[in-house]
């Protein structure tokens, strides 16, 4: 028999993070996040997101043993933009159980229920930069710090309790190039000129952040609207990224273009990969994690594309260009062999396009399900 036990204490919230690990500890493409920042964003005066989401976390016990997690988002600022009424399913990690998973499920969908809610989906987390997507192919890879590894058995259990196809993201490998590719260069100068444009540059993490970073977020909000899943950004939760991410960020690995009015219209954002220190520290800073992960950052032999925006009337315009050409040029001190792309929509032909002239492997499938309730 399934127990479920709603989390509501320090402790239980503890056991609902540690109980991935534990489930994960001995599987090599599995990487956690990092174990006091997952904590901090199930607590309410930690996590801005409360302001916008209700949200409930539940644990599923068999035989006096934890044996499963799921957390239900109900993303309040999403479903009144969007005048639909879902709940989110996120964190779901569970044995593989089929009464264990439909427990879990039927737990969120109750409360959600009680709520006014009429769907779930999933799995989706309170923005865009939380874990979202289930791996539906790609099990034998290496996931990326900003992405959430499942087993290969978790489609099975979702699909059987009666979920279908929302959406599906892929993710490309591609090979970084060796050599810049000077046509871009000429390129891209003419791009600048004709349309007023400038790279910005010479300026440190701190300060390219306190004059463009207001304006990197703005231009995110317009530019990912549209897309499956997003809300803006609140200040507070601008804030509460930037000081997530802050020790992560390397002005290489960024490049930002903005116009005459010093407003920016071009953004990418890469990552040194963090995957195999935190994989290998399990999630812990300390004693040694953070020795591990401060290496990585510093000579990154991989890096994750995290974000790329580029504002609405330069589509098309060769601003994608620039942005690859200024990162070669800027990374060309480090020895980067490659670049995981993280999730694009399969229908975004725009992102899909960026990948166009390299050499690349599609590697991985996510997908996100949804299910009337």
């Amino acid at each position: 028999m399934v127990n479920i036990v709603e989390v509501t204490s320090k402790k239980q919230l503890k056991q609902f993070v540690k109980f991935v690990n534990e489930l994960y500890w001995d599987c090599e493409y599995y990487v956690p996040m990092i174990n006091i920042d997952e904590i901090n964003n199930f607590v309410p005066s930690k996590n801005p997101a409360f302001e916008e989401c209700d949200v409930k976390l539940f644990l599923a016990y068999k035989d006096g043993k934890i044996v499963g997690r799921i957390a239900g988002i109900i993303q309040n600022t999403y479903n009144k933009i969007h005048n639909c009424k879902k709940v989110r399913f996120s964190r779901f990690d569970c044995i593989d159980d089929q009464e264990v998973a439909n427990a879990l499920f039927d737990s969120v969908s109750a409360w959600a229920k009680e709520k006014g809610m009429t769907d779930i989906v999933g799995p989706l987390g309170f923005n865009d930069l939380d874990r979202e997507g289930l791996l539906i192919s790609g099990f034998d890879r290496l996931c990326t710090y900003e992405t959430q590894y499942n087993y290969d058995y978790y489609p099975k259990l979702i699909e059987n309790y009666g979920f279908v196809k929302d959406v599906d993201w892929v993710e490309y490998r591609v090979k970084w190039p060796e050599k810049l590719d000077e046509r871009y260069d000429k390129i891209g100068h003419r791009v600048l000129e004709r349309y007023n444009l400038k790279v910005v540059k010479g300026l440190s993490k701190k300060k390219l952040i306190a004059k463009y970073g207001d304006g990197i977020f703005d231009l995110l909000d317009e530019g990912y609207k549209n897309l499956y899943g997003t809300v803006p950004f609140s200040k507070k939760t601008r804030d509460l990224i930037l000081k997530n991410f802050g020790p992560a960020l390397n002005v290489d690995l960024m490049c930002v273009v903005v116009d005459s009015d010093d407003k920016p219209v071009a953004f990418a954002l890469t990552l040194p990969s963090m995957s195999e220190s935190i994989r290998d520290s399990h999630g812990k800073l300390l004693p040694f994690g953070a020795f591990k992960l401060l290496h990585q950052i510093k000579h990154p032999k991989v890096i994750d594309f995290a974000l790329v925006a580029i504002d609405n009337d330069y589509h098309n315009k060769g601003l994608n260009g620039i942005i690859f050409y200024e990162l070669q040029k800027s990374l060309s001190k480090y020895n980067i062999v490659a670049c995981e792309t993280n999730l694009n929509l399969e229908d975004n032909l725009a992102v899909q396009n960026m990948w166009h002239n390299f050499d690349k492997e599609q590697h991985k499938r996510r997908r996100s399900y949804i299910k009337s309730i």
